[in-house]
């Protein structure tokens, strides 16, 4: 019985390729430098996986910042303003694409479906030329083959290359991207031809497209590419894996009508209810079925007696040799190996599987498949799963009550949006436009070595690190960083000041060490985007809070200002979403849970004296399911659980929220629906998009911060290209509710960029007050 893995986690163990990234990106390592550490990050990891047994291996799955953009560089879709002459692409233009450069901004980047990665946006129209421009899917399959390992080449498939893709900027909204699939199956072609003379005799081509609401049209697009792409595959085993959700039956009688096609990948998890389809509707005889019964996006151990019984009831509708154990979608959606947790809890530990143990039980039950089960390892499985389900710790009644009490009110503020904003307006007294950034500031290299060493000594009572620094002395360091902010934000004259999160190393990890229900890695890195990782926090339990968790640190900041200083809290939603969750109840129960736990830190902090709270819900939108038939059920329960938080503050209390990155104008009226004062929103990196919604006649009357310029690239914006885009939004919002920020927080920057950035914005700010007056 064979066994396959869809993709694997590229950061490293040690998050080797996140800091080779970095010191490359800031000029202190060359492109050579780089290069070695991600051909050994290479050759590790396929070694592990040969080691472990597992027979289908995944190459070109590594990537130095998305496989989306390796697709744009493989097809040489390199949009025009990065002068790109031609000829293999190399660091420099991938590299502009994907973060822009000192002339040019960087291309869109948005969620990877419903999850925490994100991907570049291609930018394509009727002349983009493509041509075979990055070689790096053969050269990788050639490297592993040189280490004595035969790997399966991996593509992004060239529908989902398009569907994915939006119109450049110029080119017509209503222009159909998959009119492009005859331009781009050229390159396909010439990149097969290449790995076949290679040796490769397995190819595989991520569909994930296929488990959306998909047209007629959409779905003829598969059809039309594998058939013209058959004579090219001819001698290959052609493998088409999809995952993250159901496949429609649709899409599966269109899938599984591919001649060219010799084997399917299914999401057994997510897609729960594919496998009712492959029973009911048949499956092609003598096709492969890759079962991901194993899940790639969650961090808990599988239940292997369970998977187990789901394969063998594929077994005997597939066939013995037909059947392939797989994971649910690439393991880079959870961390590296549970091997590098020194200091987890023994009992939460023995409940968990990160990547590299997901591929031992991969492999372990191909093996019992197979007739060679191995009973020691089974048994503990089957312990683990027993004490998880058995657990006092995983159980909290109180907190369950007071969740259950919730039904049966929506949590309204009883005071309408608008009466709010005249009541906060007379207290806070802001200008027209009010500045405002997101929430962190830049987390230089000294701060973070106090955190990591306060930390260290919380963790390690009796260690070289107790001494470095103590409880007074991290209190003393946090404050001197918040006075720092603080001043900087009075001298650039911003409305409302933030304190710059520096006792926070990520939004919602902060959150969930103070909580209970919640355990925490040393090593779980995740990544996010480019060499952007973060450590999810397991939720386990039910959740609480014991304690206060900000309004210290908040009303310390307000206490070095006379202006208004927001409190800075991350929503129950975003939470949710950017942890691993519990899977032993539905995923809005816990939210409950959270949101009931923010909404006492919410009235802690107004009690505080803090006259602004901001509750990001950076990920309402990423949790977003990606059927629409599900869609009404998940946005009434996130958003019911954002209002739970703040239903009881005063009218005077400016409750905002933040959120960004994702396509939000299918959602705008549950985002109108959460009802807070203000919302912040990404907006400049995605060319404005969101304000299309506005222009065909979305009425929004809260208060609006469509984010001005990009953080996420290094670039810094004119004032006038800011005053341009504050104009682009005075023509479709009122001047009453429009406020003037980032896309979104700071921390991964530089002093050197935000402080330029930041004077642009706030002198853009008040050119245009001035000529909004001066026009009265």
């Amino acid at each position: 019985m064979a066994s396959h893995i869809v993709g694997y986690p590229r950061m490293g163990p040690k998050r080797e390729l996140k800091f080779a990234l970095e010191s490359f990106w800031d000029g202190k390592s060359s492109a050579e430098d780089l290069e070695k550490v991600a051909t050994d990050l290479r050759a590790s990891i396929w070694k592990q996986m040969a080691d472990a047994g597992i027979k289908y291996i995944p190459s070109n799955t590594f990537s130095y910042y998305d496989q989306v953009l390796d697709t744009t560089a493989m097809l040489g879709a390199v949009p025009e303003r990065y002068s790109w002459t031609g000829g293999e692409i190399g660091f420099s233009t991938y590299f502009s694409m994907a973060r822009g450069n000192a002339t040019v901004p960087a291309m869109e980047m948005t969620k990877w479906f419903d999850t925490n990665y994100h991907f570049i946006v291609p930018e394509l129209g009727p002349n983009t030329k493509f041509s075979y421009s990055s070689h790096k899917a053969v050269n990788e399959y050639k490297e592993a083959k040189a280490l004595g390992v035969d790997t399966v080449p991996v593509l992004i498939g060239p529908v989902s290359y398009l569907l994915l893709s939006k119109p450049a900027k110029g080119v017509e909204k209503s222009f159909s991207l998959l009119s492009l699939l005859s331009s781009i199956l050229p390159v396909y072609k010439e990149a097969i031809a290449e790995l076949k003379a290679a040796g490769a005799t397995w190819i595989q081509f991520d569909e994930p497209t296929l488990v959306l609401d998909l047209d007629s049209h959409q779905l003829a697009a598969f059809s039309a590419a594998y058939t013209e792409l058959e004579s090219a595959l001819s001698g290959l085993n052609v493998l088409v894996e999809t995952y993250f959700a159901d496949i429609p039956a649709e899409s599966y009688k269109t899938l599984t009508s591919l001649n060219s096609v010799t084997a399917y990948g299914f999401d057994l998890i997510r897609g729960a209810k594919t496998l009712d389809l492959v029973k009911s509707a048949g499956f092609p005889s003598g096709k492969y079925l890759f079962a991901g019964v194993v899940d790639g996006r969650n961090i808990w151990a599988d239940d292997l007696a369970a998977s187990l019984s789901t394969l063998q009831s594929l077994e005997a509708i597939v066939g013995k040799d037909k059947l392939v154990v797989s994971t649910s979608c690439s393991l880079m959606h959870t961390a590296v190996d549970l091997i590098n947790e020194t200091k987890l809890d023994s009992e939460i530990k023995s409940w968990l599987a990160f990547a590299a143990q997901k591929v031992v039980e991969v492999n372990a039950l191909a093996k019992a498949l197979a007739g060679q089960k191995d009973e020691a390892y089974f048994a503990a499985n089957a312990a683990a799963q027993a004490s998880r389900k058995s657990s006092p710790r995983v159980t909290n009644e109180e907190v369950q009550k007071a969740a259950a009490a919730l039904k049966g009110s929506d949590h309204r503020r009883a005071t309408n949006v608008s009466a709010r904003l005249d009541a906060q307006q007379k207290k806070l007294n802001l200008p027209v436009l009010p500045t405002t950034t997101i929430g962190s500031f830049p987390q230089t290299v000294e701060l973070r070595r106090v955190r990591r060493e306060y930390k260290a000594k919380k963790w390690i009572t009796h260690s070289k690190f107790c001494c470095r620094i103590s409880e007074e002395e991290y209190v003393s360091a946090i404050k001197e960083e918040i006075s720092k902010v603080v001043k900087i934000q009075e001298e650039l004259d911003i409305d409302v000041l933030v304190h710059g999160e520096p006792e926070r190393n990520d939004m919602v990890e902060y959150f969930g060490e103070q909580l209970s229900g919640f355990a925490f890695t040393a090593n779980g890195w995740v990544q996010s985007y480019g060499s952007r990782c973060v450590k999810p926090p397991i939720i386990y339990g039910d959740v609480s809070r014991p304690n206060p968790m900000t309004v210290f640190w908040s009303k310390t900041a307000q206490s070095m200002t006379s202006r208004p200083m927001k409190g800075m809290l991350t929503g129950p939603v975003t939470i949710l979403n950017w942890s691993f969750v519990r899977n032993d109840q539905p995923r809005f129960e816990t939210c409950y849970q959270i949101a009931l736990a923010i909404k006492k830190e919410v009235e802690d902090l107004e009690a505080g004296g803090i006259q602004v709270i901001q509750i990001d819900e950076a990920a309402l939108r990423e949790g977003l399911p990606l059927r629409k038939a599900e869609h009404a059920f998940y946005l009434d329960w996130a958003v019911h659980s954002f209002r739970i938080t703040n239903c009881g503050v005063q009218d005077t209390t400016q409750i905002h929220t933040h959120m960004c990155y994702s396509n939000f104008n299918d959602i705008i009226h549950s985002i109108i629906n959460m009802d807070a004062d203000v919302i912040t929103i990404e907006n400049s990196r995605s060319d404005e998009k969101l304000l299309s919604v506005f222009r065909e006649g979305v009425v929004y009357g809260a208060g609006i911060g469509p984010g001005v310029y990009d953080i996420h690239s290094p670039r810094i914006p004119s004032t006038e290209e800011i005053a341009d885009r504050i104009n682009k939004m005075l023509a479709v919002l009122d001047t009453n509710i429009l406020w003037v920020n980032p896309d979104c927080g700071l921390k991964t920057r530089k002093y050197t960029e935000v402080k330029p950035a930041l004077t642009n914005m706030v002198s853009a700010a008040k050119l245009i007050r001035t000529q909004l007056a001066s026009a009265k």
